[in-house]
């Protein structure tokens, strides 16, 4: 699903030891290495939303997977590296937890879109990771800049606010590309068809969850930094 703000997920990046980041150190290459990982995945995400946003003006979104799929794909397979750190004891993350979210977007980017490429044609394909790459931008970024030391408000903002757009916007893509690959799936092994129905199914109600947790942590969020009308 759209990788939004669940406290475990949002957690991913952090270290394990501090609960709150400290001013990078020399001796800290536990943080060294987190703030190069955030870092470089920011500049990622940020590369896709930049070519996404050019190609569809230019060619329309039936290029848009010709001109950036790949790089996308490859993007997004980073982020199992976030499960590495979370099975390591690097970050606080539970790993079950963050397993699970990273194999969902995995899900699209190899057994869907790789597969059947013909239905990154769709709006649904570009709409998708325009909400994956400006989500991943913010929140990237906020870890980088955290675990420098440095968290300006506009980027907690942000964070815990770009949400009420971005994960209706992503997780409809999701499910209109999951819907869409069944009848192809089915082609292949039936049991695959299976499979999408019933992640399909899952992610209705899975969805209403994470959006009424992402309500619940917005609001503490915000409350705890001092926003007015949170």
């Amino acid at each position: 699903m759209l990788k939004m703000e669940t406290r475990a997920r949002s957690e991913s990046s952090t270290p394990i030891h501090p609960s709150r980041p400290k001013p990078l150190t020399s001796s800290s290459s536990k943080t060294q290495y987190l703030i190069l990982y955030n870092f470089a995945s920011a500049i990622s995400w940020l590369v896709v939303l930049g070519r996404v946003i050019l190609l569809i003006p230019l060619v329309g979104f039936g290029r848009v997977y010709p001109g950036m799929g790949n790089f996308a794909k490859w993007t997004q397979t980073m982020a199992l590296l976030e499960v590495v750190h979370a099975a390591t004891g690097l970050v606080r993350s539970p790993l079950s937890t963050t397993a699970m979210q990273v194999a969902s977007r995995i899900l699209l980017v190899w057994p869907i879109v790789n597969t059947f490429p013909h239905l990154a044609k769709s709006a649904g394909y570009s709409s998708m990771l325009i909400a994956w790459s400006v989500t991943e931008v913010i929140r990237y970024s906020y870890f980088t800049l955290s675990l420098s030391g440095f968290t300006p408000s506009f980027i907690t903002w942000l964070r815990y606010n770009t949400f009420y757009v971005l994960y209706p916007m992503g997780i409809s893509s999701e499910c209109f590309l999951i819907y869409k690959a069944i009848e192809p799936a089915r082609g292949v092994r039936t049991e695959y068809a299976w499979a999408l129905q019933a992640i399909l199914a899952v992610y209705v109600p899975g969805s209403y969850v994470l959006f009424t947790h992402m309500m619940a942590q917005r609001g503490k969020v915000m409350r705890g930094k001092g926003f007015k009308n949170a």
